[in-house]
């Protein structure tokens, strides 16, 4: 036994990371693990059944976590996205691969259940994909994460599905079914006053390790009471996640569960991978790979075929099947427990199970695909035909920045001509009534379009700091009397910005910090008087600082020199006002 886990440490600590790095996700890596130490390589894991036991605690622990993350409120907030766009994906996904499931002679109960598996997509490598490029905060991305929310939501009813379709036992386990219900009930009712209480009483003993045990005797004994009622584990876990969704305990929960979970999903996968029969897929592997291709051929038509109906621009279809594409891990936990409970062959689940763990590497090759074709369609596509505008100003990027300048300028009645190269952003400020043109500022030929001639000033509010600089350099030349204010991201670009002659910048973060370092002080006790006092000071150092060291820019060792000098100096100002702060204190100075 210690052998055995050893080798399966080392196999996942070894290929994880790898595959991780290689862009495939941590699932892939598990999978792969599984292979090497599973029968048909290295051999190392002696009965893969036992394992497969321990592991449907990592299935268990995967609902819980799903669960808790449908907080009503939150699932309220986003309905348009998660019952319009979620129920539409699914349902046609579903009804898609179902009939074709159908049609290659599986039976009804076998052909629904794999339609609608196959209809989940992976949350985890798409949320993380999304996340890393700043999806999430976009309309597609709000509506991409409420599909998959659905998806979580709909887990309930697919592990049910699978009870009900079990030829191996019947519903309950061989118990009425007026028990099972009330088992289903009442674990709800009870959970629902109970839980909060109990909780709440472990919480004030102050003693972490209980509260962590308490949660997972929470998940255990859900899910043992609710398959003694001839349900599934998951099913127990899952219910119990949700009766904890809205509660003040459910970040703490999330937290405790979390390396549990991680650890014995992985064990889950990495099973399920050495369970994956290789001399079928051996023999079978030109149709293993026709089932991938397949599968991701249909949803992505279906995929970008709904698009439209859900509101998801057409530059941004590509990203939007991208990421609902594959399959999903949630697929794998189906699959497994149908071929458990007869409602699959094994011969149909040997095939089935990698087919999704291939398509489970098409998110990043498809994500970056979409975003290089989006990226030269826009560069390709013609700006707009705009009109010429008499608009005394014009603000260059209508990001976080341009936004709130636009606000507060269309808020006191001035007119503004608007330019911006995402055409998603556009259509969404084009709803609510901006002026907005998609192009890129940086071309003459569209300054002039949106009267940079008669215009009395432009707001640089690009965000890439070399088309802010290249915009800078275009005004500088052909329109001198034109009087530009701009944003820098840094302090490289706010030099640059001066070197073009920009008089007005403001540096996007440093206010904001600035405020938050008054907060802070405040928060710890000092006057708001002196908390203002001090920022005010620092802005002033800092300020003079930066104009001082402007003048050795370019010569590393003077600016260097320069920036240490100011430094204790602002130091030393500092000293010297708290020497003068505990002088008033001791003495009682007015």
């Amino acid at each position: 036994m210690l052998e055995t886990v050893i080798a399966l440490l080392a196999a996942a600590v070894l290929l994880v990371p790898l595959a991780a790095r290689a862009g495939l996700g941590g699932v892939v890596g598990y999978l792969l693990a599984g292979i090497v130490v599973g029968p048909w390589v290295l051999g190392v894991i002696p009965d893969v059944e036992m394992l497969a036991h321990v592991s449907e605690l990592g299935i268990a622990m995967l609902l819980f976590v799903i669960g808790l993350g449908l907080e009503p409120q939150r699932v309220w907030q986003m309905r348009s996205a998660v019952f319009g766009a979620g129920v539409l994906q699914v349902g046609a996904c579903g009804a898609a691969l179902f009939a074709i499931a159908l049609a290659f002679g599986l039976p009804w109960q076998s052909a629904l259940l794999v339609g609608l598996a196959l209809a989940q997509s992976s949350t985890a490598i798409a949320l993380q994909l999304m996340t890393e490029r700043n999806l999430i905060p976009t309309p597609t991305g709000r509506t991409a994460f409420g599909v998959h929310l659905f998806q979580d939501l709909f887990a309930l009813p697919l592990i049910a599905l699978v009870s009900l379709l079990s030829t191996t036992a019947a519903p309950g386990g061989g118990k009425p079914v007026w028990v099972s219900i009330a088992v289903l009930v009442g674990s709800v009712v009870v959970g629902r006053l109970a839980l909060r209480p109990a909780f709440r009483l472990i919480a004030a003993s102050g003693m972490r390790e209980i509260f962590t045990a308490a949660s997972l005797l929470l998940v255990l004994g859900m899910a043992a009471l609710l398959h003694w009622g001839g349900f599934s584990l998951a099913l127990g876990a899952f219910i119990a996640g949700m009766l904890l969704a809205d509660s003040e305990y459910r970040k703490a929960l999330e937290t405790d569960i979390e390396p549990f979970k991680g650890l014995l999903l992985g064990l889950f996968f990495l099973t399920v991978g050495a369970s994956l029969d290789l001399g079928v897929i051996a023999k079978e592997w030109m149709l293993v790979g026709a089932i991938a291709l397949g599968l991701l051929a249909v949803k992505s038509a279906v995929v970008y075929a709904i698009a439209p109906l859900v509101g998801v621009p057409r530059g941004m279809r590509g990203v939007f099947v991208s990421v609902l594409a594959q399959g999903s891990e949630f697929a794998l936990v189906v699959l497994a427990a149908a071929q458990a409970a007869g409602v699959i062959d094994r011969h149909t689940a040997t095939l089935l199970a990698p087919a999704v763990v291939l398509t489970m590497a098409f998110p990043p090759l498809a994500l970056n695909l979409a975003e290089r074709l989006a990226a030269r369609r826009q560069q390709a596509s013609a700006a707009d035909a705009i009109p010429q505008q008499d608009a005394p100003i014009i603000i260059a990027g209508f990001g976080r920045v341009g936004q709130i300048v636009g606000r507060l300028l269309f808020a006191h009645g001035i007119k503004a001509t608007v330019l911006d190269r995402d055409p998603e952003q556009i259509e969404l400020l084009r709803k609510f009534g901006y002026r907005v043109f998609y192009g890129d500022a940086t071309r003459l030929d569209l300054l002039q379009q949106a009267g940079a001639g008669a215009a009395k000033l432009i707001v640089n509010a690009i965000d890439d700091v070399d088309a802010s600089l290249e915009l800078a350099d275009l005004v500088r030349e052909h329109f001198p009397g034109l009087h530009m204010l701009g944003r820098a991201r840094n302090v490289r670009h706010y030099y640059e910005l001066r070197r073009r002659g920009v008089q007005v910048i403001e540096r996007e973060t440093f206010e904001a910090s600035l405020r938050l370092g008054r907060d802070t002080l405040e928060a710890l006790g000092v006057s708001r008087h002196d908390a203002r006092l001090a920022a005010d000071k620092f802005r002033r150092h800092n300020q003079r600082s930066l104009e001082t060291n402007y003048a050795f820019y370019g010569d590393d060792d003077r600016l260097m020199s320069a920036a240490r000098e100011a430094r204790e100096q602002f130091e030393e100002q500092f000293k010297r006002d708290r020497e003068l702060t505990e002088r008033i204190a001791r003495e009682g100075w007015q």
